[in-house]
């Protein structure tokens, strides 16, 4: 039990690797804050986790709102009196390039990509430092190491919380709180489930699969057995760090799709 009696937020945690780390934490011990934008998504995690005989709670969030994040941290530290962990992990995709991305696209995906991160550090960093530490995972991208075709916005949102997470750690080094964010590859998720539903679903996945060494999409509990070991004690001696997951992309590099995914 690598987190026993350990309060956790998860964001995103109603899908997807979100979904994986909450599960995946409250069998380690944790009693988990699955928030989530969708409260019945979030809502479908807790339950599941409670009825495996875990321990968590759903908390509806928009990561972009400070209310709605401050909200967060104030009512799970009133409940629980402390919080241990902190993952943040919503976030998403949209195609384009510079030049055909949307302001109003742009403006949006890094207020959850980016702004999420920032919002959730600002208001959970100081309950931790005054409880004497904690741990901080982020979600960044194996995208912002090499970057991707017709994706300028996410690769630079996920750059940003790379870069934001080294910065953090140095920042709260002497408060106790390690800081730290994973840099997952392609991820089979609800995301590229749909992508790939279209009829040219079996193309796009040879291509998704392909560019990655080991010719396959990871699976959402891969990423979480990331975060459980950043979060928990074993890492101990880590802090700055981002961790590659990506079954191999950033040291194959890019391969071009035949088509856009």
């Amino acid at each position: 039990m690598k987190l026993a009696g350990r309060i956790a937020i998860i964001t995103g945690g109603g899908s997807g690797i979100g979904h994986a780390a909450c599960k995946l934490f409250a069998q380690e011990g944790a009693t988990v804050i699955v928030a989530d934008r969708n409260l019945a998504a979030a809502e479908s995690v807790a339950k599941e986790i409670v009825a495996a005989g875990g321990k968590a709670e759903p908390f509806a969030v928009d990561v972009s709102k400070e209310s709605d994040v401050k909200a967060m941290v104030e009512k799970t530290v009133a409940a629980h009196g402390r919080i241990d962990i902190l993952v943040n992990n919503a976030g998403y995709g949209i195609a384009g390039t510079v030049v055909s991305t949307l302001e109003a696209d742009w403006d949006a995906l890094m207020a959850v990509n980016v702004k999420g991160v920032y919002l959730g550090c600002k208001h959970v960093i100081p309950v931790m430092a005054k409880q004497g530490g904690g741990a901080i995972v982020s979600t960044a991208s194996a995208a912002a190491n090499i970057g991707i075709h017709d994706r300028a916005a996410y690769v630079a949102s996920k750059g940003a919380v790379a870069a934001l997470t080294r910065a953090m750690a140095i920042d709260h080094v002497a408060d106790g709180i390690r800081i730290n964010a994973v840099a997952p590859g392609t991820i089979e998720s609800p995301y590229f489930t749909k992508i790939l539903s279209g009829p040219d679903g079996a193309e796009l996945r040879r291509g998704l699969e392909d560019r990655q060494a080991m010719e396959r999409l990871g699976q959402p509990v891969e990423i979480a057995q990331a975060m459980l070991w950043l979060a928990s004690d074993d890492a101990s001696f880590c802090t700055g760090s981002v961790m590659v997951v990506d079954g191999g992309w950033t040291a194959r590099g890019d391969r071009k799709l035949q088509k856009k995914a």
